[in-house]
């Protein structure tokens, strides 16, 4: 096995059923785990459906913890320990992302090519290709990946074993809600390089799990009262 693949999911099942036939589609040698985090009647019942039918392993958080959801740090936890028991690369994708079938094989050959590798991101694109949300500013270049000093989404991202060894997701902060940020900047603190693939970008519907996040570019006053009204969206 040559990399551990992960999936969250909160509701969303059209979206969701796109992210995991895309997976299951994708050539390479991994095991692929999906969290289910407390989704509802619809989308618990196309991911036992879908387990069953494409083999993935799905994992009910609800059986882990009690607390509501997102719970992306246990995942993140729950994750580590897997990869590392296997001695491989963590790539996780989000539920609103849909990849290609070479975008797992992709993300591994850069792995053995790039010097100290700690997170190698993948562009992610609208449905006519360009460049969108969180990637929407990055500009295009000749290569095909390089070295970025941004902080890496983990719509598509994968985690490098080196990485995983030394840096524990236990002490992540419990007050956040998301991490992408953090353990990007944590990557660079520990001295690895963090990589963007620029070329054959993965297509991503951006908060479709979570559609209240959408009022952050329609009505960004409602979307920041919302957040800390409510404590969401904690980066």
């Amino acid at each position: 096995m040559d990399a551990l693949l992960v999936t969250p999911v909160k509701d969303s099942p059209e979206t969701t059923r796109r992210t995991i036939e895309a997976v299951a589609a994708a050539s390479g040698n991994f095991e692929y785990l999906v969290f289910d985090d407390f989704s509802g009647p619809e989308t618990r019942q196309l991911l036992r459906e879908e387990s069953t039918k494409l083999g993935f392993t799905l994992i009910d958080l609800a059986d882990h913890t009690s607390n509501p959801s997102p719970n992306y740090k246990l995942v993140l936890t729950m994750a580590q320990q897997k990869a590392l028991e296997y001695r491989v690369p963590l790539i996780l994708i989000e539920s609103d992302v849909v990849i290609r079938p070479n975008t797992i094989t992709g993300l591994l050959e850069v792995t053995r090519q790039a010097v100290r590798p700690g997170l190698i991101g993948v562009i992610t694109v609208n449905e006519q290709g360009e460049f969108n949300f969180p990637y929407s500013n990055v500009r295009k270049e000749a290569t095909s990946w390089s070295e970025t000093s941004r902080s890496l989404s983990f719509c598509c991202t994968l985690i490098s074993r080196e990485f995983l060894d030394v840096y524990d997701f236990k002490g992540l902060p419990s007050q956040k809600d998301w991490f992408d940020i953090h353990i990007s900047r944590q990557s660079r603190k520990l001295r690895f390089k963090n990589y963007l693939v620029r070329e054959n970008g993965v297509l991503h519907l951006p908060h479709s799990s979570r559609p209240w996040k959408q009022l952050k570019y329609t009505h960004p006053l409602k979307y920041y009262f919302y957040k800390l009204l409510n404590h969401r969206d904690r980066i």
